[in-house]
């Protein structure tokens, strides 16, 4: 009989592990919500982090009685022997109901803290942990994942940067190597090979498009490669296009240096709206996310007892992809030619008519088949997409 109840409680440890008995969602917020914010760069870095910082301050406008305490440069290098956990147990001590980890680099703390605070609501961007049908699903009644479908925006990237180049060499400087870096580097060439095809009538072979990675989000001396070396290496190799993949805009500040000493280059940032500014005479447009509308939702549904755990990758708003209410993803032109911005227009009612590049035939980069000829991928195809695409030239991992 003893037997039989230890192996009764042996089982009911187990079920509880598993995840059956879940705990429910945090209780409703109500009326007053603190947000926590953790961001892996600066908050003004003219990219990444700044966007997400200026989604919550956009939630702190559009929802009463919300307010923002925040850390930024939450990294290795900034913050040693920290950890996002760790800060995010700062940001409770401050009063802070409501935390997001806004960075692939903070997965795991993200985890531990939301295991750890059933109590608290939690945002884990760019993540897919709550995705029942993706690899890494966990389910955590507390946390949900927000991404922007920025393959749309790499590919409008893409277009303008194949429209634009007098060489045929287009040069990707990318961050660290993962699902989601393989998938909007390979988005950026799918959109300028289809430009390239398309638009222009050439042969795809004759379109170079090469990646190098740094090795993170943004430049650590020691640590990474230089992004400032790496862009003047693709300028002085043949590339006149520039497209950037990290959180800062360093391929923006040289292409104006290599501007200003009279040579047609050109760059493309990310991430941020306004990340242009630092070079405006030479910056075809930029592809970036507008957090705030997600992160409006998920404040009022945490306020409200409303919160589900879920995942979601949202669509741009195909009637203005640069609507600051509605869109999740966005392109904003620069120095376009009349016709490359004719023709960028074009692609994104293309795209909004229902265009999808990510169907066959298409080959990975070892040449393996990925898709057979009319088949679309699937949307776990695409996150996890294995290797760069074939035709493009760079690492597909890490060594």
């Amino acid at each position: 009989m003893k037997s039989i109840r230890i192996f009764f409680l042996l089982t009911l440890i187990l079920v509880a592990s598993s995840g059956l008995f879940a705990q429910g969602a945090p209780k409703a917020a109500g009326s007053n919500l603190t947000i926590g914010l953790l961001m892996v760069g600066p908050y003004n870095d003219h990219g990444w982090s700044q966007a997400n910082y200026e989604g919550m301050q956009y939630v702190i406008a559009k929802v009463p009685g919300t307010k923002l305490v925040y850390i930024d440069k939450v990294n290795p290098a900034d913050r040693p022997g920290t950890t996002a956990s760790q800060l995010g147990e700062s940001l409770v001590a401050q009063g802070a109901r409501f935390v997001a980890f806004t960075s692939d680099d903070m997965t795991d703390e993200a985890i531990k803290f939301a295991q750890a605070h059933p109590e608290i609501f939690v945002i884990m961007t760019s993540g897919d942990q709550q995705w029942k049908e993706g690899k890494a699903y966990k389910p955590l009644a507390n946390m949900i994942n927000i991404m922007g479908r920025m393959e749309y925006g790499k590919m409008i990237a893409g277009v303008a940067a194949a429209m634009t180049t007098k060489t045929g060499q287009i040069g990707y400087l990318g961050p660290l190597i993962n699902d989601e870096t393989r998938r909007l580097a390979s988005s950026v060439y799918l959109g300028a090979r289809y430009a390239w095809v398309n638009y222009l009538k050439k042969d795809p072979a004759q379109l170079k498009f090469r990646v190098t990675w740094i090795g993170y989000w943004f430049n650590i001396p020691g640590v990474t490669s230089d992004p400032t070396q790496v862009v003047d290496e693709f300028f002085n190799s043949g590339c006149d296009v520039v497209i950037s993949g990290i959180d800062t805009t360093e391929a923006v500040t040289e292409a104006s240096k290599y501007h200003s000493q009279g040579k047609d280059v050109w760059a493309i940032p990310y991430d941020y709206t306004k990340a242009m500014d630092e070079g405006k005479s030479v910056s075809l447009g930029v592809p970036y996310f507008n957090w705030g509308p997600a992160y409006v939702k998920a404040a009022k549904d945490a306020m409200a007892g409303t919160w589900q755990s879920h995942f979601e990758w949202n669509d741009p708003d195909w009637k203005n992809i640069n609507n600051v209410d509605t869109s999740a993803v966005g392109f904003k032109k620069g120095v376009l030619t009349v016709n490359a911005s004719q023709t960028v227009d074009k692609f994104v009612k293309e795209l909004a008519g229902g265009l999808n590049l990510w169907k066959g035939p298409l080959n990975l980069q070892d040449g393996t088949q990925y898709l057979a000829a009319g088949k679309a991928a699937t949307d776990l195809q695409i996150w996890y997409l294995p290797q760069l695409l074939q035709g493009m030239t760079g690492q597909s991992v890490s060594k």
